[in-house]
């Protein structure tokens, strides 16, 4: 089920689309990186991997295209971060059958950063995944993350690796660093988004997903 949603946070409304596929059992909600959006053929391939785990999705424009043309805006961690939040809460919400699921992040870049901000003082989200990220943007709030934390870097991705070794240090929650041999930022090469994708469904069934008694 593909679902448009415009989600009013503050005095704006943010377009997304939720997708919720048969038998779904947790739900994702995307945090892009700078420059980015809804939009982006990476997300939405990590995305579209996840509908076939039977999760559901939440990728929505965390900036308006007039807010995004500053591109201050885009560094802006504390804005992308009310804006996450706010569409978190929006989600608890709307009427639908994924109200009360289990909630993770998936972000990339500097949505990394706001994803694990929320996550620092939002308590029901259960699991956080860090594509390329920038953790070290939000150094302290790390401490207080309390979600299970997969922090995926490539192996070619020299300056953003080394800042993910250090903020991972920081991290006093369940987590793991992932290196995919041969990956640079935008994991480019063939086959390395299918790793990320993987490696980012394994972490949310074992964080988000029910287990059966």
């Amino acid at each position: 089920m593909h679902i448009p949603v415009n989600i009013p946070v503050a005095n704006i409304k943010l377009p997304g689309d939720l997708i919720i596929p048969h038998g779904a059992k947790a739900t994702i909600i995307f945090s892009h990186g700078s420059g980015s959006s809804r939009f982006s053929s990476r997300n939405k391939m990590v995305a579209q991997y996840l509908h076939k785990k039977k999760f559901a999705t939440l990728l929505f424009d965390l900036l308006t295209e007039e807010e995004d043309k500053n591109y201050n805006n885009r560094f802006n961690i504390d804005l992308l971060t009310t804006r996450l939040a706010g569409a978190t809460e929006w989600l608890e919400r709307v009427p639908t059958a994924i109200r009360d699921f289990r909630t993770g992040y998936f972000g990339a870049s500097t949505g990394a950063a706001s994803a694990l901000k929320a996550a620092s003082f939002i308590p029901d989200i259960s699991a956080v995944v860090s594509r390329g990220g920038r953790p070290d943007l939000v150094m302290k709030d790390l401490p207080n993350v309390k979600a299970p934390t997969l922090l995926i870097v490539g192996s070619l991705d020299y300056d953003v690796l080394q800042l993910n070794r250090q903020a991972y240090t920081q991290l006093r929650c369940e987590k793991k660093l992932e290196v995919v041999a041969g990956a640079t930022h935008l994991f480019e090469e063939p086959g390395k988004m299918e790793i990320v994708s993987e490696l980012a469904g394994n972490w949310f069934e074992k964080y988000l997903v029910p287990v059966k008694v």
